[in-house]
């Protein structure tokens, strides 16, 4: 069974987004949001202190938007496939990996390149 994520607003800035990470589960390793942005929907989670794994929200099978996880796994509402943090399909129907961005973190922010 899925959790819902809990969700933080990411800031479009042309070529990225930027997303705070005080005050949401992002605080913690292993920790894990859905980012919403203009410039589309992000799957953000803490891999260590200073890593973190930003992947595109959007599942591969029909696009339905991912707003669960089951653990360390994002669980696609309509059909139950199931991804990894990095977004490995694990389970599905869905075939294809999920998008991968580059990520930095500094000064509390990371920062989703686009």
């Amino acid at each position: 069974m899925a959790s819902p994520l809990g969700v933080s607003t990411g800031v479009f800035t042309g070529t990225s987004v930027r997303v705070t990470a005080a005050g949401s589960a992002l605080t913690d390793v292993g920790g894990a949001v859905l980012v919403q942005s203009i410039a589309g929907v992000f799957l953000l989670s803490r891999a260590s202190a200073t890593a973190f794994s930003a992947i595109e929200a959007v599942c591969t099978h029909e696009g339905c938007t991912i707003t669960g996880a089951d653990g360390d796994i994002y669980v696609c509402p309509c059909h139950g496939s199931r991804y990894s943090r990095n977004g490995q399909v694990v389970n599905g129907p869905a075939t294809a990996s999920l998008r991968k961005y580059a990520s930095t973190f500094a000064d509390g922010v990371v920062t989703i390149a686009l």
